[in-house]
């Protein structure tokens, strides 16, 4: 799977002010409708019986770090319970992190593990904020640009944006708007993502929520619907809970 936008690939060698205006033109390029053919209740990683017709294949995107200088990362693609494909790619790292500039990091690795991929998936799922994110860009976003696919970004912290809503102790299946303050480029009260607590437990320890926003092609709502769909009884999506551990696979093969 190769870049259907190579304008917007991220260039780890441009300065910050030239970064953050590529994030703004990304932002402006990106989807924040449900834009897909498939349909949202055929979703599952699970048997569900009640289910007929091909499910749509779901990739998870997920990396692991050999150490300061280099990445693994991987993609794993699940089409309903079953594994359909996984590639990998390693790959060195050529700028710090730094918050909000996460896909100039990690963007050109990810991409290289799907150059490795056959397969088309329907919809993706990265570890990482989406429309969540200062300027409406984050790697969710920017990458699903990038290749043109319907894309959900699932973070465990909130980047930015107010939760309108306490998160202490929610129960499971609880969500709340998360919507843009003053360190987003996006007008005061815009909803930008969902926080949403995808497990819980009745005693401690208790589970923080994660916080879901549209990566590109996804509107909002909907990321939240399908993120839920996806879960199977963990915290994490399914599929980039087994990108993480495919990840932690081939790190242990290097």
């Amino acid at each position: 799977m190769t870049p259907a936008r190579p304008e917007f690939v991220p260039d780890p060698s441009q300065s910050r002010e030239e970064m953050e205006a590529l994030q703004r033109e990304v932002a402006a390029a990106a989807t924040f409708a449900d834009d897909f053919a498939f349909d949202p209740a055929a979703v599952s990683v699970g048997r569900d019986t009640a289910l007929t017709g091909e499910r749509p294949l779901v990739a998870g995107v997920d990396q692991a770090f050999l150490d300061d200088d280099r990445a693994v990362s991987a993609v794993v693609c699940l089409r309903g319970g079953e594994v359909v494909e996984r590639a990998h790619a390693v790959t060195d790292l050529s700028v710090p992190y730094v918050p909000g500039l996460l896909s100039f990091r990690e963007g050109g690795p990810i991409l290289a593990a799907f150059e490795a991929l056959d397969t088309t998936p329907d919809l993706v799922v990265f570890d990482g904020s989406g429309r969540i994110h200062f300027r409406q860009a984050g790697l969710a976003t920017h990458l699903g640009v990038v290749l043109d696919v319907p894309s959900i970004g699932v973070a465990k912290n909130l980047l930015c944006g107010r939760v309108e809503g306490d998160v202490d102790g929610r129960p499971e299946g609880w969500r709340a708007p998360v919507v843009a303050n003053d360190r987003v480029d996006a007008p005061t009260g815009t909803v930008i993502g969902y926080a949403y607590q995808s497990r819980q437990y009745e005693s401690n320890p208790v589970i923080n929520p994660l916080y879901i926003s549209p990566g590109h092609r996804v509107s909002a709502e909907t990321t939240v619907d399908l993120v839920a769909r996806l879960c199977g009884g963990y915290k994490l999506p399914e599929p980039t809970r087994l990108a993480d551990a495919y990840a932690d696979e081939c790190k242990a093969k290097v």
